[in-house]
């Protein structure tokens, strides 16, 4: 099972992400560019995605239109920016010793998968506006922009159900199991504590969902 090729980074153990230093100009330039994105994500909040324009970025932030202009083409490459940038961050969160193929036993796996839903939570968790433009407001924006974020979450499919068929492989999950499906749920519960998340930002009940939605992975409900 494969990451699709739009999304590819290698997901492979050892592939390694490397440093790269950024001069003093290019630093300021990703600084700009991301203050441009959290000022409209700030405008978003407050006068909804269709009634801003790029004179309310710009008066916030205090630059002209054409400063805006060399960054992104409109305001809608912002949610486009946001997108990539979000996918990016998670599939790196997957390299290395979180690959797909880099554990081999079910107790490394549960660690593994600890150590991803908290790398995940961490980049969701760092600013609560992502997911909500992603989940409630981008959809919204025009019909490509809707497929694109369902292209993404059935995306995220495919990457879990990767996991899932290594185990089946190496023999630690069930012969039986179902991994498009089984990932399809997996990622369902996933989905349903980022869209909790959006209304409660508390940490410690964020923890808890973690928590019972990896007994309900591993263990499942019924007493033993």
């Amino acid at each position: 099972m494969s990451v699709p090729e739009r999304y590819v980074i290698s997901l492979r153990a050892g592939n390694r992400l490397r440093p790269v230093t950024a001069s003093r100009t290019e630093q300021r330039k990703a600084e700009l560019r991301r203050e441009i994105v959290a000022a409209s994500f700030d405008c978003f909040a407050e006068q909804g995605y269709h009634a801003t324009g790029i004179a309310d970025i710009a008066t916030r932030l205090g630059i002209g239109h054409g400063t805006f202009y060399r960054y992104f083409d409109n305001k809608r490459d912002i949610v486009e920016h946001v997108i990539d940038d979000l996918i990016a961050r998670i599939l790196a969160a997957l390299g290395e010793e979180n690959a797909p193929d880099a554990v081999s036993t079910l107790e490394d796996y549960r660690l593994q998968s600890a150590r991803i839903g908290e790398a995940v939570a961490n980049l969701i968790g760092a600013d609560p506006r992502v997911p909500r433009l992603l989940l409630l407001e981008a959809p919204g924006v025009d019909a490509e922009l809707r497929e694109r974020v369902l292209d993404f979450i059935e995306s995220m499919t495919e990457v879990t159900a990767a996991y899932l068929a290594h185990g089946v492989e190496l023999g630690y999950l069930r012969g039986d199991l179902d991994v498009v499906q089984s990932a399809r749920a997996i990622n369902g519960m996933i989905l349903g504590a980022v869209i909790h998340g959006v209304r409660h930002h508390d940490e410690d009940s964020q923890a808890t969902l973690a928590r019972a939605i990896q007994r309900l992975m591993y263990d499942g409900i019924a007493a033993r």
